[in-house]
């Protein structure tokens, strides 16, 4: 993995494909590369170790290319380090191959099997990758018809995989496939775009075909057909893309992380639009609305996530049994799958997750549904494989997300978590007066979380006090304490700072033995069920000489005379806080990150959509 792009038209391909390369930098890589066929046939490969901008300087470097054919990738490595050699695109052979290039996101598991059968007919690999071992067993496959060839080699494989594949023996055939990976086809007039991402496509057309899992695609610069593995056709429906270009691009911000943290009143204004109905207390969901009698009977809810979708699923746990009256847990998507999950009936599964296309929690996702749970979907990206596969389902709404650390996405999932869990609840014992006064506060917060935004020079002054320090504690409890563990991820991913969130009551099990002079431990500690506890654990703190940054409730001064910092934001009810505790936290991270010196947007080591287990 990280990012895929591959076009067949009448336009230059080199460009083409960098300019989509650079709109899919911000799903984290750490090589990137392209091959094109040119004019005459020849197949011409540039690959580096580094960004995209590095490659165009190389592709220019070495007096350009020209072709109108080819296919690019931006490289999150699995299987061997990030180096020249095993970026891709990867080819069957130097030597006395058939000049086939291919691109790959994901993971082929049997690679090592497929590699000594391959070395047994004579092959010689030269990277450590798996991608290299599946161009050669195409290579070796292959009499003259690409896309046969793919789907003989497909048949053999293990694993995860969005492929583009191009041959110097058919200069005008581009051959597409995906499963477990995402992939989709922008059509346009005498030209398509294959690319793992709607980004790298929307700047050239708004047409796509998203391919369904275990499905090939052959492509010539005006046709295209769909094939299962076994040449069995495949009916496609072509999709207008909802992302427009201006939504992607960064405007007067100077990171897309910044970017979004500003977005998040207009984004969950617009999660809310049309599905609140204050007057009679009802929310409208249409996604869910065939299984609302199923929702309304569930026994147990259970919240799968990775990472920040995660912290979304743990606060919606306190969300669920707060307003709906059910039992819920939550679990890492990436172990449910794993320790044989007790699935009773009335069980309701909700995938959490951006892109839709999270591996671990699509693949636990459909674990529970075979053991016979309703499964529904909160994703973002409309036409996701998690939004496909889902009985049932609520899109985020919050626009595109850019930045590799999740902010408008988390709360655009409180939002909708909130919304979803007061649609059971009203069915079930919420009263109309509870509910309406629930969708005012919901409404208000656009409002609130701008307050909050206003404050992002002052956040980062006091960033700046303890930008040093290498070690930091995030405190909180109840409906806060998810949103603790969020803004110690957040730390962690972008400024690379350890910082470990938990309850607060749990620091005197242990971790208070790290609190030394001078450690910054931030507390969230608004006014709430739990204030009078969360007070007594900030004094613990200072008695142990820590630094303690409060995030507190407006008109609360008590507390500033136990912190060195205190952020504010609006009284709400604790239900809805986490919405706007969160928002002090992202700005930290970010402050953090700048102060540091560091990419905000692409952070080491991470990508934005995690397509491998």
């Amino acid at each position: 993995m990280c990012g895929i792009v591959a076009y067949i038209g009448t336009s230059a391909a080199p460009s083409l494909l960098l300019e989509g390369l650079k709109r899919l930098e911000y799903r984290g890589y750490d090589s990137a590369g392209l091959a094109v066929l040119d004019e005459a046939g020849e197949l011409r490969i540039c690959k580096t170790a580094g960004r995209v901008m590095v490659l165009e300087e190389r592709v220019a470097s070495e007096g350009g290319m020209a072709g109108v054919i080819g296919i690019a990738h931006t490289r999150w490595a699995t299987h061997g380090e990030p180096n020249d050699v095993n970026a891709h695109p990867h080819t069957d052979s130097p030597t006395d191959g058939h000049g086939i290039a291919l691109v790959h996101n994901g993971i082929i598991e049997n690679y090592r099997a497929l590699k000594t059968y391959l070395e047994e007919r004579g092959h010689v690999f030269n990277s450590e990758t798996d991608t290299e071992v599946l161009t050669h067993l195409i290579g070796e496959l292959y009499e003259g018809d690409l896309e046969a060839a793919v789907q003989t080699a497909l048949k053999e494989v293990t694993g995860a995989y969005a492929i583009a594949v191009v041959c110097r023996g058919e200069p005008g055939v581009l051959v597409a496939a995906r499963k477990g990976a995402p992939l989709m086809v922008g059509v346009g007039q005498d030209e398509y775009i294959v690319a793992s991402d709607s980004s790298a496509i929307v700047a050239h057309t708004k047409q796509a075909v998203e391919l369904e899992d275990g499905t090939i695609v052959r492509l010539t610069n005006d046709s295209f057909r769909t094939t299962t593995v076994d040449n069995v056709p495949v009916t496609t429906q072509l999709m207008e893309l909802e992302v427009d270009l201006e939504q992607i691009e960064l405007g007067d911000f100077d990171h897309y992380m910044l970017k979004e943290i500003h977005e998040q009143p207009e984004a969950i204004r617009r999660s809310f639009r049309g599905r609140i109905d204050q007057a009679s207390g009802r929310i409208v969901l249409g996604g869910v609305a065939d299984h609302s009698q199923e929702l309304m009977k569930a026994k147990r809810i259970v919240l799968l996530g990775q990472g920040t979708a995660l912290h979304s699923a743990m606060v919606g746990e306190y969300i669920f049994e707060d307003l709906a009256g059910i039992p819920a847990e939550t679990d890492f998507a990436s172990e449910f799958r794993y320790r044989n999950p007790i699935v009773e009936d009335g069980t309701v599964v909700i995938a959490i997750t951006q892109s839709g296309e999270t591996l671990d929690t699509l693949e636990a996702m459909r674990e529970a549904r075979q053991r016979g749970a309703l499964t529904l979907g909160l994703v973002n990206v409309v036409g996701s494989t998690i939004a496909r596969e889902t009985d049932a389902g609520v899109y985020l709404r919050v626009g595109p997300e850019i930045g590799v650390a999740s902010t408008k996405a988390f709360i655009g999932q409180l939002a909708t978590i909130t919304m979803l869990a007061a649609y059971v609840g009203r069915m079930r014992h919420l009263p109309a007066q509870a509910a309406s006064d629930l969708l005012a506060g919901l409404q208000a917060l656009p409002d609130h979380i701008q307050g909050v935004i206003d404050q992002s020079e002052a956040i980062r002054d006091v960033t700046a006090k303890y930008i040093a320090r290498e070690n930091w504690l995030f405190l909180g409890r109840g409906f806060n304490f998810p949103v603790a563990l969020e803004g110690a991820l957040k730390l962690k991913e972008i400024s690379y700072i350890h910082a470990e969130g938990m309850p607060a009551a749990e620091m005197k099990h242990g971790p208070i033995a790290l609190i030394d002079e001078g450690m910054p431990v931030v507390f969230v500690a608004t006014r709430n069920s739990q204030y009078e506890k969360v007070v007594s654990n900030i004094q613990e703190v200072r008695s142990r000489g820590g630094h303690v940054i409060a995030v507190a409730t407006e008109g609360d001064e008590e507390i500033r005379s136990l912190c060195e910092d205190v952020f504010y934001v609006p009284d709400v009810p604790e239900v809805l806080q986490p919405m706007l505790t969160v928002v002090p936290l992202q700005l930290l991270a970010y402050h953090a990150a700048v102060l540091r010196g560091k990419d905000v947007d692409k952070p080491r080591n991470l990508a934005k959509s995690v397509t491998v287990e």
